[in-house]
């Protein structure tokens, strides 16, 4: 059964803690800063490479801290990724966020996890995530791919005319949602005749 329950998170609202300094750690950088270019993050590692730094470099909301993890570092963190090959690290940052009820994603140990980051298909205001619940990145990032190619660069431009409609619209709730489900039932049904 799959149970992930998937929602969006606005990263700018929220501080990030980011444990680890390496390829893996910039691979999460990248992500996050793809899909939340105003994140706040707090990097903390024992050894931070060139790569990382140079992201930061780019990224002033990024405080790096070249250090060992503190228990204090999670003081006002609403979001952990942890990207350490220390399992030791992991599960006792595990522990601590579980005792704080703070969110975490281990990289590559989906056990460790309370939330997975899929692979993401973006056109403009359209954005759609993909998860196989934590059993092969591979097959999400060939979705990605095929997705990328079905859906139009032009989907963006209908989300701008389908925002216009959904606000001049006056009525029930009900009444709005009648009009808005026909609309866009009669785009697809455009699509399907091409």
């Amino acid at each position: 059964m799959n149970a992930l329950f998937p929602i969006y998170v606005k990263l700018a609202q929220l501080q990030t803690l980011l444990v680890g300094g390496g390829p893996v750690a910039l691979e999460k950088l990248t992500a996050i800063y793809a899909n939340s270019p105003e994140a706040k993050v707090k990097l903390v590692a024992l050894e931070i490479n060139e790569e990382v730094r140079s992201f930061a470099a780019d990224h002033p909301q990024i405080s790096l801290h070249e250090r060992l993890f503190e228990d204090s570092d999670l003081q006002g963190i609403d979001l952990i990724i942890m990207a350490s090959n220390n399992d030791q690290l992991n599960r006792h940052v595990q522990q601590k966020a579980r005792e704080q009820h703070i969110l975490l994603n281990v990289a590559d140990t989906p056990a460790l996890c309370d939330f997975y980051l899929g692979s993401v298909v973006q056109k403009g205001n359209l954005k759609i995530g993909i998860s196989t619940n934590g059993k092969s990145p591979t097959i999400a990032k060939r979705v990605k791919e095929y997705l990328n190619e079905l859906l139009p660069e032009e989907i963006d431009e209908t989300l701008e005319l389908m925002a216009q409609l959904r606000q001049s619209l006056h009525g029930d709730f009900k009444e709005k949602l009648r009009i808005l489900n026909a609309h866009t039932e009669d785009l697809l049904q455009l699509k399907k005749d091409d």
